[in-house]
């Protein structure tokens, strides 16, 4: 039997968007690992919220800070540890850390995060930003003075990067020795299978950047995801919102790993990622966003309940193809769907590869080339990140 299922209770400190009031309400949440219950009692009103219940819509591996769970269609993120036995049992347990993917990494994006979810890790935030050099700064400001230290600022500003929070036991320690030393060439001897060893060309241009302490994590993921108290710095937007599409990998592909391989599919296959966020969407924004659908197709609440199920990642699809009709042709690329009619009639698209029925079909993509715009600009326009 596991630590975790000898606790009788596990407790957080989270927080809750009550849109109708407009207002941010706190409550401490209990998970009881046993039955997996749960419970929600309301701070500021010092009452009970909502019952010890079942929620068949969570596990124990969605039960981690920083993540955003679902109790009864209410989007609730866990913010923090209610007590010091819950701290202990999973501060190491279910760490997290942080994660950049560079400028010089973003051509090995796809190999990159088939790596993380091979080892283990879970991606909870993700972003693909441009950042300046007032935040390339304070990114490295522990390197200020260094010789190598302008260089490093400048590198990062010069393309589009990926932030990511990510989730392991052990987390911090790991992901270190799995991104390797800062020079790959010390690397190529040191830790000869770390990912600055296989990709990387100098101390600069090192394709990765990995959080060396927890403080560290702290300080580097507010900057890129902002914090309860803090907003992070302005960031350039990233998407060209032109000429391209919208896919979106859904919420149960995240959740089998399949990111990394979606991404390197789409990368091989002629087509670039020009933007690239993770969303924890409510009800309300899935029915809206998929509200074409309404009426036309009969799975249409079940295609807006997978939506809303947990993370899922939007991407602005473009093409350096000259005459490429990015929509029309990535729409091809990513098959029916049906994931059974693609491994009949398309076998080498996305759904036939990667879905397994026509609500869990591995991704959304634009149906119609009139819609494109208007689905990219939801995510990267519309939605906050």
């Amino acid at each position: 039997m596991s630590e975790i299922s000898k606790v009788d209770k596990l407790s957080f400190i989270t927080e809750w968007f009550d849109s109708e009031a407009s207002i941010i309400r706190k409550f401490l949440f209990s998970f009881f690992p046993s039955d997996c219950t749960v419970e929600l009692f309301d701070i500021k009103n010092h009452k009970l919220f909502l019952k010890r219940t079942q929620c068949n819509e969570l596990s124990r591996k969605d039960i981690f800070v920083g993540n955003t769970i679902k109790i009864f269609s209410r989007q609730i993120k866990i913010v923090d540890y209610a007590d010091s036995i819950t701290r202990k049992k999973l501060e190491r347990s279910m760490q997290r850390t942080f994660g950049l993917i560079k400028p010089d990494g973003i051509s090995f994006l796809g190999e990159i995060l088939c790596t993380i979810y091979t080892n283990g890790f879970q991606i909870s935030n993700l972003k693909m930003t441009k950042i300046n050099k007032e935040l390339a700064t304070k990114f490295y400001s522990d390197d200020q003075g260094k010789q190598h230290f302008p260089s490093l600022v400048e590198h990062m500003t010069v393309g589009p990067v990926v932030a990511m929070d990510l989730l392991a036991e052990d987390a911090v320690g790991r992901w270190e020795a799995m991104v390797g030393p800062m020079d790959p060439t010390v690397a190529k001897t040191e830790r000869p299978g770390s990912i600055r060893a296989s990709l990387g060309t100098d101390a600069i241009r090192n394709v990765i950047h990995s959080a060396k302490s927890s403080q560290h994590v702290e300080k580097e993921s507010e900057l890129f995801f902002g914090s309860r108290n803090n907003a992070s710095l302005p960031m350039k937007p990233i998407a060209r919102l032109e000429n391209s599409t919208c896919c979106i990998i859904k919420p149960h592909a995240i959740q089998e790993g399949l990111v990394g391989n979606i991404v390197c599919m789409i990368e091989k296959n002629g087509f670039n990622i020009t933007g690239m966020n993770m969303f924890y969407l409510d009800e309300i924004n899935a029915a809206e966003f998929l509200e074409v659908y309404k009426g036309v197709v009969p799975e249409y609440m079940s295609m807006v309940k997978q939506l809303c199920s947990g993370p899922c990642i939007a991407m602005e699809i473009t093409s350096s193809k000259p005459n490429c009709d990015v929509a029309v042709d990535f729409r091809k690329f990513v098959g029916p769907s049906d994931p059974e009619i693609a491994r009949q009639i398309r076998p080498n698209t996305i759904r036939a590869h990667y879905g397994k029925s026509k609500i869990e079909n591995a991704v959304h993509v634009t149906d119609l080339p009139e819609d494109a715009p208007l689905e990219v600009e939801y995510f990267f326009k519309i939605l906050p990140p």
